[in-house]
């Protein structure tokens, strides 16, 4: 193999800092010339893309050999967010092309009764496909559009997702649409929005190269996040005072190179941060100065109850979740005034001296403190609040929005930021955090996409969150519903109710369609099932944790009849909206004229153009300039609205840009003619250093505290919100003793679809395992390898017991991931979600176990 010297550094502190953390030396590779599958001879051609999996969003180089065939991916080492690292997924992603069973030709089930089975579905032309797809939408929106809905994912490039966005909120006029990312990501949503009235994190990547302090919170990094958990590693090892608190409910492999782990009893996490909150008021060691300048302070509704009945969202404390008022910090600090270490300790199971420890941590002044959380934190019966909490703690002491200081949520999926969050495919939203509610944003939307004013005033209320879609299919109350990039009969919750077996069959009864790759549980439930193009076998783009959008370039072709999904939802958009109008206009022209031939029934250009087009559309919505009557409205000319938006907030630059640097980070600002990325936001420095210098200057204030303004948010003062502890929404008793977690393993992605296919990680991870504490298994009378029974109130599943699994359970816990489709572990996980941001938890289902 033909490697440099500075090949074999990189791959050299990796393999170091992945044997510090306690990892295989396998988790991780850097950029070698030649990739997993390479193949030799010939020549080769090369394009830049990012990774299919993770929201690490890591650059990748896709390598194409002589007869169309992807054969080598590998670390882009001029992509920022890895900086040339691949952690083992990706550097098999070739692989996940190929796989023997791929779908493609569209397939057709004829006899519902069939649902549920590996049979049913015959194979189909595209025009008797899409022809009955489309009867099928028409009629149900024509009939009751209530009954309709879209189900997407945080793995929809972000021009697909912002066109189907369109389609069904434009087009349809319904806001029945939410992602798969309501499963992981809405509760650090609402936590972003709640404090700050803007979405996503003000710091970066790079943080984790200057922060003297980690905190994870909720997140196993070491599997779920690994080439960022590379750079936390190697900070650990390039500076031995950099020191790292793991908290969480159980021990994994992050857990192997922290400092010190607190485990903590489930949802007590809420106390440990208010905790902490109150030792910080109570010793005077917040930043007096940060506090004075930058917050404000709040109360909201409280004994918010548990949202399992269909009917919580319409109750009166389920219309009051989101209620908050200003209080002042003499109130905050006398809500705290409860937790005090003794009582926290006694609550959450942690000895009071390492809260205390933790505590002096957020107090020292001269410290950089990162913390990082995924869905320990957001999959969470309060997990709204326990956003806010982590917030709370970086506010009073300053620590964020600076090099190495930062609350920071991490994304799990490719591009839940870039496409659910940023394009707005959530029930709730338009693009770039504009909300349906809100009629300044509605007019701002109707000037971009040129609708009559009034035009989106149908689409004011909210439509279905993701669980509310799910309990109305298995009512019966839904009769369409349309899934791409997600599979939903594995990675719901509470499966027995929504796949029909317990007592409610409404998913027989409703027409499903689905795009998909490979076969999927979803496709057995499908009606209709679309073959899609998968990854670089069409262009678009992914927008990561750390706001970095970046393009992945067309590479090879997909296989058989496969379709690029854009061509999918366009060629069924044309079906439904024919003879429509908007105005006196031809509804579908005036949405997608501009990149779609109707007469001809594809695109007016390549891929390439196509996105393009798209993307320039797309990015007005940050660059209001380019629309006078968008700027006017941005502007408040009329002064009829509240203030002005500050959508130049959120700024995209051309599309080539994103291509010249392998990515880059919004807010993109154009100084001298040169597109600079951001870093962090709302501190003031160089613009070319990654500070927000021109954010600042356009609609910021200079010499406040920490040289930052918070310019996006209302008064310039993000929120402290008290949250108290309230306890999980189910508690183990005699009946069901245990709690049950599920989450990924760093081998299998999500469901495993893509996973399973590569041998090399089938056969390294080849069955989900019951992770049990020792003395449970004594007490159960269970060994390893014992195969048995999880039951919960909800549902159950069988499983093989494991003691020296990856994760290391406290007594009476028990874990398993969810990416087999044989154990199909979600049969058992209760669907209580967060009353604020409507995520489920699947963190804490309350089971019994048994010996088969």
């Amino acid at each position: 193999m033909d490697i440099s010297r500075r090949k074999f550094v990189k791959a050299t502190a990796v393999a170091l800092a992945t044997a510090a953390a306690g990892g295989s030396l396998s988790m991780l590779v850097a950029c070698s010339g030649q990739g997993a599958t390479a193949e030799a001879g010939g020549e080769t051609q090369k394009f830049s893309s990012v990774c299919r999996f993770c929201g690490c969003g890591c650059g990748v180089i896709c390598e194409v050999n002589e007869s169309g065939r992807l054969i080598s991916v590998t670390g882009d080492p001029d992509n920022q967010s890895n900086k040339g690292l691949n952690c083992v997924k990706g550097y098999y992603l070739a692989k996940v092309l190929y796989g023997e069973d791929r779908l493609t030709t569209p397939l057709i089930r004829d006899d519902a009764s069939t649902k549920g089975t590996e049979g049913g579905l015959r194979e189909a032309s595209w025009d008797e496909a899409l022809d009955l797809v489309a009867t099928k939408l028409k009629e149900t929106w024509k009939n009751d559009k209530s009954r309709l809905a879209f189900w997407g994912s945080g793995q929809q490039p972000i021009t697909e997702g912002y066109v189907t966005a369109k389609f069904w909120k434009a087009g349809l006029l319904s806001n029945n649409i939410d992602p798969n990312a309501r499963l992981c990501m809405a509760s650090a949503v609402v936590g972003f929005m709640n404090v700050f009235q803007t979405d996503e994190p003000a710091g970066c990547y790079t943080d984790l190269d200057y922060a003297d302090v980690f905190v994870t919170w909720g997140a196993n990094m070491a599997e779920a996040h690994p080439v960022l958990y590379s750079r936390l590693t190697a900070r650990k090892l390039n500076d031995p005072g950099v020191k790292h608190y793991d908290l969480g409910t159980l021990r994994t492999r992050t857990s192997a190179s922290a400092d010190k782990t607190l485990v903590f009893h489930p949802g007590t996490d809420l106390a440990i941060a208010n905790c902490i909150a109150n030792y910080l008021v109570e010793n005077e060691l917040y930043d007096a100065d940060f506090v004075e300048d930058h917050l404000q302070f709040k109360a909201g509704t409280e004994n918010i109850g548990n949202a399992y009945e269909d009917t919580y969202d319409a109750s009166d404390v389920g219309q009051s979740v989101d209620k908050v008022w200003n209080i002042e910090f003499a109130e905050y600090a006398e809500m705290l005034k409860p937790y005090t270490f003794e009582y926290t300790s006694q609550l959450s199971g942690v000895p009071a001296e390492d809260l205390k420890e933790l505590a002096e941590v957020f107090a020292d002044p001269d410290k950089n403190v990162m913390s990082l959380w995924t869905m320990g934190v957001n999959q969470h019966n309060r997990g709204t609040w326990m956003n806010h909490n982590i917030y709370n703690i970086h506010l009073l002491s300053g620590k964020i929005a600076q090099p190495g200081c930062g609350p920071f949520s991490l994304t799990g999926q490719p591009t839940a930021c870039g496409t659910a969050r940023e394009v707005g495919t959530f029930s709730h939203r338009l693009p770039a955090d504009l909300l349906v509610a809100n009629p300044q944003h509605r007019r701002y939307s109707e000037a971009i996409w040129d609708l009559p004013d009034g035009y989106l005033d149908e689409i004011q209320k909210p439509g279905f969150h993701t669980v509310k879609i799910f309990r109305e299919l298995s009512k019966g109350n839904i009769d369409f519903l349309w899934s791409a990039h997600n599979n939903w009969a594995q990675s719901m919750p509470n499966l027995t109710r929504f796949l029909g077996r317990g007592d409610q069959k409404g998913i027989f009864d409703a027409f499903i369609v689905v795009n998909e790759v490979y076969p999927t549980l979803s496709t057995q439930y499908a009606d209709v099932v679309l073959p899609a193009a998968m990854w670089v076998e069409r262009e678009g783009q992914f927008g990561n944790a750390e706001r970095r959008t970046a393009i992945f370039e067309k590479a090879v072709d997909p296989p058989g009849d496969a379709k690029w999904d854009l061509w999918i939802i366009l060629q069924v958009a044309s079906r439904v909206l024919e003879g429509e109008k908007i105005g006196s206009e031809d509804a579908f022209d005036k949405l997608f004229g501009f990149i779609w031939d109707k007469s001809a029934g594809d695109f007016t250009g390549d891929s390439r153009q196509t996105n393009i087009d798209i993307w320039e559309e797309y990015r007005v919505f940050s660059n209001p300039s380019m629309n006078e009557k968008a700027k006017a409205i941005n502007d408040n000319a009329s002064g009829e609205f509240d203030g002005k938006l500050k959508m130049e907030a959120k700024q995209l630059a051309p599309y080539e840009e994103y291509l010249t640097n392998h990515g880059l980070t919004w807010p993109v600002r154009e100084v001298d003619g040169k597109w600079l990325p951001t870093l962090w936001r709302f501190a003031n420095g160089s613009q070319e250093e990654g500070f927000d210098e021109v954010g600042i200057a356009q609609y910021g204030e200079e010499g406040l505290a920490g040289g930052i303004s918070f310019y996006k948010t209302a008064k310039g003062k993000p929120s402290v919100v008290f949250r108290p502890y309230e306890p999980p929404a189910e508690e183990p008793d005699d009946e069901y003793p245990f709690w049950f977690c599920t989450g990924r393993l760093l081998e299998h992605w999500h469901t495993g679809t893509m996973t399973r296919r590569i041998p090399e990680l089938d056969r390294a991870l080849p069955e989900a395992q019951l992770n049990v504490h020792p003395d449970d298994c004594a007490k159960l009378g269970v060994t390893d390898g014992d195969l048995v029974r999880v039951k919960s109130r909800h549902g159950e599943f069988e499983i093989h017991v494991s003691t020296s699994g990856r994760t290391e359970p406290a007594p009476g816990v028990v874990f398993a991931p969810f990416f087999a489709q044989e154990t199909l572990v979600n049969l058992a996980v209760h669907d209580y979600y967060c009353p604020l941001s409507k995520e489920p938890d699947y963190k804490k289902t309350c089971v019994s176990i048994e010996k088969v």
